[in-house]
């Protein structure tokens, strides 16, 4: 049986935390993944962990929350993160060259090696750009994974498919690199645009009964986090998702 995880953006529109972690932990979440957007209040996360019993064995860092080295230490201590996950650039630079692609690579590398010394796992999270290709036809998600060869990979399978891409090829390609996924679905098309056209895991185009089999089969993936990037009902999202989760 899969323990599942919960990625606390997708909650980011449903306040109190407090709220938050007992729904989670009612509907039989065992753990959650932190943002950067809270690390602020790391010491209340810490006491609603505890009160809530969930752990957050993952957690993302922005690449300037990253570079803040000392900082990021800290709160993945105070809350007991093992593994941090830079999840994105910012909008300007989905599209950039090649070279600026083999940069991020380069810094992402040291970072890993600075965060692996102080005895954390480190890796990249994707969204669809990282499936672009550059202008020499190289997808950004290579040149990543071979730029930095000892960093991890938070799949998030939906924007693979988003990326229009198969996420299988790229579980055989990059199988044990792949220390974590991300769990959501895909809305058919044309519907819930209230929700940018993401869908309750199940309830999507994903395909997720034949996926997560797939996931343990191909991958390294230990974590397995549900996400909605918009739901307009945290509870209903929460709840059919590890419902549905839980049956595959």
């Amino acid at each position: 049986m899969t323990d599942f995880s919960f990625q606390l953006y997708s909650a980011r529109n449903f306040p109190p935390l407090a709220y938050i972690f007992e729904l989670l932990s009612r509907l039989g979440y065992q753990s959650v993944e932190g943002f950067g957007g809270l690390y602020d209040k790391a010491d209340e996360l810490k006491e609603l962990l505890a009160k809530n019993n969930l752990t957050m064995p993952t957690g993302h860092f922005g690449l300037d929350q990253l570079q803040d080295k000392a900082t990021a230490v800290k709160t993945a201590r105070t809350l007991g993160v093992e593994t941090l996950f830079c999840p994105a650039i910012p909008r300007p630079q989905w599209e950039q060259g090649e070279d600026a692609w083999k940069a991020l690579a380069e810094e992402l590398a040291a970072l890993g090696e600075f965060y692996k010394a102080e005895g954390f796992g480190f890796g990249w999270h994707n969204h669809h750009f990282e499936f672009w290709p550059t202008s020499s036809g190289k997808r950004p998600m290579d040149i990543l994974l071979e730029g930095a060869p000892d960093i991890g990979w938070e799949m998030d399978v939906a924007w693979v498919v988003r990326g229009e891409n198969d996420p299988r090829a790229w579980m055989d390609k990059y199988g044990d690199r792949i220390i974590a996924v991300h769990v959501k679905d895909i809305a058919p098309e044309g519907e819930a645009k209230d929700e940018d056209g993401w869908a309750d895991v199940g309830q999507g185009t994903m395909g997720w009964a034949t996926l997560l089999p797939l996931i343990r089969e191909k991958t390294a993936a230990k974590h397995f986090v549900m996400e909605h990037d918009n739901p307009s009902d945290l509870e209903r999202f929460a709840s059919r998702s590890i419902a549905a989760a839980k049956t595959y």
